[in-house]
């Protein structure tokens, strides 16, 4: 808990958005703005297949960029802009990134204490669903729509070999840093 709460601090002052760091990898010249190849590249990147990479490029941009560009005319080439990354968030979420996109470390610990019930440190796939079932508020279905996405790519690219998705994997794609670490290891696995 320690650990969580240092990183809930170090991620939440002031200037810092934690939910702007876990969108920034998508941001590949590194301009403030993502647009649909550079999620397409974001996600070639950490290993997704081509199909997926080029579904979750168009959904991802189309769904979000009117909500990160307010009082601007719509793009499109349908651009997010991270500095706004927080006005996109859905509804029927897990509350671990809160309004300002920052992290939540009770709600992380929660959703784990409630749903990780065969283990307390990796949720399996029928947990998964149990934690997106949990979080639907009435009537929100692009909430719920982009909540089973998300959690259905992290579940299919980051289980490990028992078909857990581990905590520590969880965190790390709330902190920002797991697609910088999956795009690593993929590039030493294809240099071997």
């Amino acid at each position: 808990m320690t650990e969580l709460s240092t990183l809930s601090s170090s991620l939440s002052g002031e200037g810092n958005n934690v939910l702007q760091k876990h969108v920034a990898f998508f941001d590949r010249n590194k301009d403030g703005v993502v647009y649909p190849w550079e999620t397409f590249q974001g996600f070639r990147a950490i290993g997704a297949n081509l199909l997926l990479s080029a579904v979750a490029a168009v959904f991802i941009n189309v769904g979000l960029s009117s909500k990160t560009r307010p009082g601007k005319f719509p793009n499109l080439m349908f651009p997010i802009e991270i500095k706004n990354i927080q006005l996109a968030k859905h509804g029927s979420d897990s509350g671990v990134y809160d309004q300002q996109g920052r992290f939540v470390a009770t709600k992380f610990e929660e959703m784990f204490r409630k749903h990780a019930l065969t283990y307390p440190d990796g949720l399996t796939e029928e947990e998964v669903k149990g934690l997106l079932k949990a979080n639907r508020e009435p009537k929100d279905y692009s909430g719920w729509v982009g909540a089973w996405a998300e959690w259905r790519i992290l579940y299919s690219l980051c289980k490990d070999e028992n078909g857990l998705l581990q905590k520590q994997t969880v965190k790390a794609v709330y902190d920002g840093s797991l697609f910088e670490d999956m795009e690593k290891e993929r590039a030493s696995k294809n240099k071997k």
